[in-house]
């Protein structure tokens, strides 16, 4: 990763529906940075293999459709349907797919503005250098709770139950595939969502972030709105928020 000490790149990984997505969004909304939801990459390839009538497990075809990726592949809206999550939990765990999106991740980290990014592996394979690394996990039923009220929101007729069912299979090939499995950096800061609402989790973020310029001798990235100076690393804010929820 080039650039100054200072420039501020924020990894955020996590399983299915752990709150790392709203996170990575709200943080470079107020650090007024680059977002990347690497999970995109992978769906855009499902999708556009489900569109040619192609298996997901065809490496070939898998490998050709990340390597002819667009922008404007990113911004399809059936992205989330439920067929196109499950295909791309498949093709993530093909290593030459992997390999394929690697570098388009890595030139979006180096921009010279900084960049935060979600997904499963970007603090320990993507960007592993850094300087802001967090993994976000809550339990499954928490997931399968708030993975259950997005797809209502979108219109489908989810059963709980195979939600919960989908939810454990898919942390089962994140966690035990060979390549880039799905696990905190060894100095990420991990966050529990499980009973945090969003807005008391983004104050612990920012002061880790704030924590990590003092260490390094940085002037602070973005103004404090709220005037509230910097305080000490914790894993926990001592108020809460209701404005948003996880996804």
């Amino acid at each position: 990763m080039s650039g100054c000490r200072c420039r501020l790149v924020v990894t955020v990984d996590g399983p299915t529906a752990s709150g790392k997505t709203t996170l990575a969004r709200r943080i470079a909304e107020i650090y007024g940075l680059p977002f990347l939801d690497t999970g995109l990459l992978y769906r855009a390839v499902a999708r556009r293999l489900l569109a040619a009538g192609r298996p997901v497990e065809d490496e070939a075809a898998a490998v050709a459709a990340a390597r002819s990726l667009t922008p404007a592949d990113l911004e399809r809206p059936d992205l989330h349907a439920e067929e196109v999550s499950q295909a791309a939990s498949r093709v993530a765990a093909i290593p030459a797919v992997r390999a394929a999106l690697l570098d388009w991740q890595r030139a979006f980290a180096a921009r010279p503005e900084g960049a935060v990014l979600a997904g499963r592996d970007t603090g320990t394979v993507v960007v592993p250098e850094a300087p802001v690394k967090l993994f976000v996990t809550a339990s499954v039923e928490a997931r399968a709770r708030r993975r259950f009220r997005q797809l209502r929101a979108r219109g489908e007729r989810p059963i709980f139950a195979r939600v919960l069912e989908e939810l454990e299979a898919r942390d089962r090939r994140d966690t035990e595939r060979a390549v880039a499995p799905l696990r905190p950096a060894p100095d990420a800061l991990v966050l529990d969502t499980t009973d945090e609402d969003v807005e008391t989790t983004v104050a612990v973020v920012r002061r880790h972030i704030e924590a990590w310029r003092v260490r390094a001798s940085c002037s602070s990235h973005a103004p404090r709105e709220d005037g509230v100076q910097p305080q000490p690393r914790s894993r926990r804010a001592s108020s809460t928020g209701t404005s948003m929820e996880y996804e």
